[in-house]
């Protein structure tokens, strides 16, 4: 599914205001990055092709053992038929997220998505702000995970607690389908934290990155 079908038009329009609003009493700077997933995960195709064409030949010696009639002897057919296991084995690993998932560790979707956020972090230069108060709400689909990520500016007033508690809020709408009230939350709540450590807006104040939203 592309992030264009996962957001309607208004629920963007209730994102952005919630940045601005966020943003309208600190001198932060909040980035929200949606990606679809965080790795292209090639090595997912290779590993159903090998189930499929193992869970075929496992089939072919049970059938060779127990059921006689549908017995393959054909070393060419059984060749043939191996193969086509392996094929749509990576196949369904290639088109259908949920296989993906099955054949990719945890820890390597973690691993990726890790990567994947510190490339958008420099990639969107949520660093760029003068005090260094970027922060950055990281939502990567395919992986279902959220990451925030605050510039060094925060992250040295504000303790990690802060920043898993706000991705629990977005994880727990997620599994309410209301991923859209999850994130207006996660980025009002990333303004009272700033507001509360100090971070107030000053006179000189100017919008150093776009609110726009970035999804790739």
């Amino acid at each position: 599914m592309s992030l264009q079908k996962r957001f309607k038009p208004e629920e963007l329009e209730r994102i952005k205001a919630a940045v601005k609003q966020a943003e309208s009493k600190i001198s932060g700077e909040i980035v929200p990055v949606f990606v679809e997933k965080s790795g292209h995960y090639t090595i997912a195709n290779y590993r159903a092709g090998i189930l499929g064409a193992t869970a075929v030949f496992f089939l072919i010696v049970l059938f060779d053992r127990y059921v006689p009639s549908l017995a393959v002897y054909d070393p060419v057919l059984i060749l043939v038929l191996v193969i086509l296991g392996g094929l749509i084995g990576a196949l369904k690993a290639n088109y259908i997220p949920f296989v993906k998932r099955m054949v990719l560790s945890q820890a390597y979707m973690d691993q990726s998505t890790r990567k994947r956020a510190e490339s958008a972090f420099l990639q969107e230069e949520v660093f760029n702000t003068r005090l260094r108060t970027g922060i950055m709400i990281f939502i990567s689909f395919f992986e279902h995970e959220v990451i925030v990520m605050a510039d060094k500016g925060i992250s040295k007033e504000v303790d990690q607690k802060e920043w898993d508690a706000i991705v629990r809020t977005i994880i727990e709408h997620v599994k309410k389908d209301k991923i859209v009230d999850g994130i207006e939350k996660a980025i009002l709540r990333c303004g009272e934290i700033l507001l509360q450590k100090g971070f107030v807006i000053s006179p000189d104040d100017v919008n150093e990155l776009k609110d726009d939203l970035r999804m790739e």
